[in-house]
């Protein structure tokens, strides 16, 4: 079962806001694509929409929200007026598109950023714009996989230093089903609850995180 990263009733209202967002920072006041996109990710504002605060992505406009991301990150808010007419940019689709596939996928938007960059994204639109969300959400997991060939078990357990041997006896689990989950020989997203919350305990990170996406 997939688990998303908020409840499904505010998703719309999240995409509309991430593409107003970046259509404000990046059309209106021509702040460059990538600066945004720094400005962005290492806000609070971004680790608060992945987990569907309400008060974010639902309480305020998408302006808004460029407007506390810009203020976060250079101390200044912006004083220059949206003029939305009503013609989703290039922009627009990308943060509307990139809300989705956060939502659906439950991954960071660091996670995203750093296997597919804003100006491949910006190549997407001309083919996807029109296209059903689906195709876009395709595309990205191909590229993600593609990215990040380790599986999560290992990505975890390399960044905190254990060998798979030290892992198993730390967490319990057998060395034979560390080995093969992290080769991909058997499917970690099926393994017991009990098996998941021993591993996640050792690198101090949630459950989902250990799952493939």
């Amino acid at each position: 079962m997939m688990i998303h990263a908020y409840q499904k009733i505010y998703l719309n209202s999240a995409m509309t806001k991430l593409g107003e967002a970046f259509d404000y920072a990046i059309n209106s006041c021509e702040i460059p694509s990538k600066d945004f996109i720094n400005m962005f990710l290492v806000s609070e504002i971004s680790k608060k929409f992945e987990v569907g605060e309400p008060a974010i992505i639902a309480g305020k406009s998408g302006v808004e929200i460029a407007m506390d991301i810009i203020y976060e990150t250079t101390g200044k808010y912006p004083e220059i007026e949206y003029i939305n007419n009503y013609v989703r940019s290039a922009h627009y689709w990308i943060g509307w598109s990139i809300a989705y596939y956060q939502w659906y996928s439950d991954r960071s938007f660091d996670n995203i950023f750093e296997a597919i960059s804003y100006e491949e994204f910006s190549i997407m639109y001309y083919t996807l714009h029109e296209a059903d969300i689906t195709k876009f959400v395709q595309i990205v997991d191909e590229r993600i996989k593609e990215h990040f060939k380790d599986t999560n078990l290992k990505r975890f357990r390399k960044i905190c230093g254990y060998t798979q041997k030290e892992l198993s006896e730390y967490s319990k689990v057998s060395l034979r089903s560390i080995q093969m989950y992290e080769q991909r020989q058997k499917d970690i997203n099926k393994a017991s609850a009990e098996t998941l919350y021993a591993i996640s305990k050792i690198f101090n990170c949630r459950i989902e995180d250990l799952l493939e996406k």
